[in-house]
């Protein structure tokens, strides 16, 4: 019997009824909110499925006009980055791994995502974090670091459900349902 792939997201809603009806061949799961929590998750899921490949589906904010509500696109890679990084008032040891790429090609635009420990609340953060991604994801850089330490193709298909700012929540909170839809429409194709 071949591996399974492994389709994953944060939380059951962005899967948008996928794990009600997992497609043919696919094991179907959730890693959890915040990067740590997706890393320990995902690692533990990869032990124990021992998948072919994953694919991480996903919301995010876009911190500029680079992407607008709605558009959905793959993550090039994950970078783990924080406000304080981005203005200069902190930094990372040299040897702290920081980028993660997707190591699983899929046909849909792609663009990097920046991973912050928290969300971005102001338009000043907004706008220092723009300088490193168009948009911005909690997970990723966890989801993307447990799958390269166990040598598993993975990739991530994200929706951008708001602007990241003051207003940002409630924007998610309109808008999650709507495209966590459109993602899955997006990657059919890709799961069979």
């Amino acid at each position: 019997m071949s591996a399974p792939s492994l389709l994953l997201s944060a939380f059951a809603p962005e899967l948008a009824g996928l794990d009600r009806e997992p497609p043919a061949g696919w094991v179907v799961a959730t890693a959890g909110i915040g990067a740590v929590t997706a890393a320990v998750e995902t690692a533990r899921l990869l032990r124990e499925h021992r998948p072919a490949r994953l694919l991480f589906l996903g919301t995010c904010g876009a911190y500029d006009d680079r992407l607008a509500i709605g558009d959905v696109f793959a993550a090039a890679r994950a970078i783990a980055t924080s406000v304080e990084e981005a203005e200069g008032r902190a930094y990372r040891p040299a040897a702290e791994i920081l980028e993660w790429p997707a190591t699983w090609v899929l046909p849909l635009p792609a663009h990097g995502v920046a991973v912050p420990p928290a969300i971005t609340l102001t338009e000043a953060g907004a706008r220092s974090l723009s300088r490193i991604a168009p948009a911005e994801h909690l997970e990723l850089s966890g989801v993307l670091a447990a799958c390269a330490l166990a040598a598993v193709p993975a990739a991530a298909v994200l929706g951008v459900a708001n602007r990241v700012g003051p207003g940002a929540h409630l924007e998610w909170k309109r808008e999650n349902a709507r495209v966590s839809a459109r993602v899955v429409e997006a990657i059919r194709g890709v799961l069979g």
